[in-house]
């Protein structure tokens, strides 16, 4: 077996389950679960219909690049979206369906790589999404974090990180809006991270899977591509992103999203995906041409996620430190307790279940940035969300 295996830390889900284990919560308050970042909201009926519509389709071989019209339909949307020139993202060389943001974060890796050079890097923010780490060291490449605190308002000061890192970096993972902070790049962020991009030759992948929820109309979060035109760097150089259908139109299940970016690593990671057998079937290639066209069920689910938040932090006010995030769907409050005890705790009380922080992040020499936080997920139902919020707000009077 590959021995790089032996390197993966248990999944979060697998630690929760066991620190779950053995506990019985009361048996007349139904379980709410706040863990899973996993969408509830109803998906649009039209993509349904579209998928139910072409189901005659399985009986084609989808093509690794995917078909024509989806990559045009998605080049349309991130160009209105990012606020790009008309034909600055050629969908023929500049964008690449996927099946879903998990899968490709963890390709890319393998594929961008350079196993042989003297210490390959990865680099990534700390809390992150797991599949960096794992991606990084199946590729057979260190990892490096850079850790996202109150602090620092939960994104790293990358100016101050030490060069060695930069010198021996070859991929930066990224997450804006951020899992579980939900803190967004800004434009100055973007121009830093740039310029050492340049100066150390290294490849920035931004996960902007949560880019479409957030709370004002008027002011979406910026993403890469659209720093990279504000920066009149139309070639995307050394930029790929990363989206999905997952968040945006509550579709987790059709495993559907994009890769976008730097012409010649999508060349690269093409030929890697051809080997890898991972084509999206056509008809969610379809379904995906109906979703990425229609922004009004992308505006509603916003005004869901809006309410309930509202909602929430209402309730939470003065007995939780916990404040409304610039975007996504994630709460991530500092507790009184340690990550572990205030989930073991909330759970054996109240039946409700959260993520330690600790088990979304690494130690690092300034300690684990993950620590006296738990990750809510306000996926579940208003009403859901209000009636945890409550039991919280009743769990927090011991403290």
């Amino acid at each position: 077996m590959n021995p790089d295996l032996n390197q993966l830390h248990p999944y979060p889900f697998e630690k929760l389950a066991q620190l779950k284990a053995g506990i019985e919560p009361p048996a007349e308050l139904a379980h709410i679960a706040l863990s899973i970042g996993e969408p509830k909201h109803e998906p649009p009926q039209f993509v349904l219909e579209t998928l139910s519509q072409s189901l005659s389709r399985v009986s084609n071989y989808p093509a690794t690049k995917g078909l024509p019209e989806l990559r045009e339909a998605i080049a349309r949307w991130a160009t209105q979206r990012f606020q790009l020139s008309e034909n600055e993202l050629d969908p023929e060389t500049q964008v690449l369906p996927v099946n879903g943001t998990r899968e490709a974060l963890f390709a890319f890796a393998q594929a961008t790589v350079d196993r042989t050079a003297k210490n390959p890097l990865v680099v990534s923010p700390n809390p992150f999404y797991q599949i960096y780490e794992g991606a990084a060291l199946l590729a057979g490449a260190n990892t490096a974090f850079l850790n996202c605190t109150a602090e620092n308002g939960f994104i790293p000061n990358f100016s101050e990180v030490d060069p060695s890192v930069w010198q021996d970096c070859q991929l930066l993972y990224l997450c804006s809006p951020g899992n579980p902070t939900g803190a967004v790049l800004t434009l100055e962020h973007w121009r830093v991270l740039l310029e050492l991009a340049d100066r150390y030759d290294f490849v920035i992948a931004s996960d902007e899977c949560y880019s479409e929820l957030y709370f004002d109309e008027a002011a979406p979060p910026i993403g890469l591509l659209q720093a990279c035109r504000a920066l009149g760097r139309d070639d995307f150089s050394r930029c790929v992103v990363f989206h999905s259908l997952s968040k945006r139109s509550n579709l987790p299940g059709l495993r559907s999203g994009f890769v976008a970016g730097d012409a010649a690593v999508l060349a690269d990671f093409l030929r890697y995906r051809t080997y890898h057998g991972c084509a999206m079937p056509v008809p969610s290639q379809l379904a995906s041409i109906a979703a990425w066209g229609d922004e009004v069920h992308v505006r509603a689910n916003r005004t869901l996620y809006r309410q309930k938040f509202d909602a929430v932090l209402k309730i939470l006010d003065g007995c939780l430190e916990v404040e409304k995030p610039e975007a996504g769907f994630y709460l991530w409050p500092r507790t009184p307790l340690d990550s572990e005890s205030f989930a073991r705790e909330l759970f054996a009380q109240q039946n409700i279940t959260v993520l330690p922080g600790n088990y979304l992040a690494r130690p690092t020499d300034a300690g684990n940035p993950g620590d006296h936080y738990v990750r809510m997920a306000l996926v579940a139902s208003l009403e859901e969300c209000i009636e945890a919020a409550k039991r919280i707000k009743l769990f927090m009077e011991q403290f």
